[in-house]
């Protein structure tokens, strides 16, 4: 799951695996496999590596292992 920002300052927390593809026009617009559209405040750059860190969060669980 990621957190982004709707304009009207709302969080919204989305299922990461459900992201459909994320433009700018030139607002941020995530396009969920729904076809439902969010508009966020967040730019793309950012929105992608939120993506990228729930994925590698996924793949790559911290374990109590490997704490020090």
């Amino acid at each position: 799951m990621i957190k982004v920002t709707r304009f009207n300052h709302e969080l919204v927390v989305l299922n990461a695996e459900l992201i459909e593809s994320v433009e700018t026009t030139p607002d941020t617009v995530i396009t969920l496999t729904s076809g439902k559209k969010l508009l966020v405040s967040e730019p793309v750059e950012l929105v992608v590596e939120r993506i990228l860190e729930y994925r590698r969060a996924i793949h790559h669980p911290v374990t109590a292992s490997h704490e020090v």
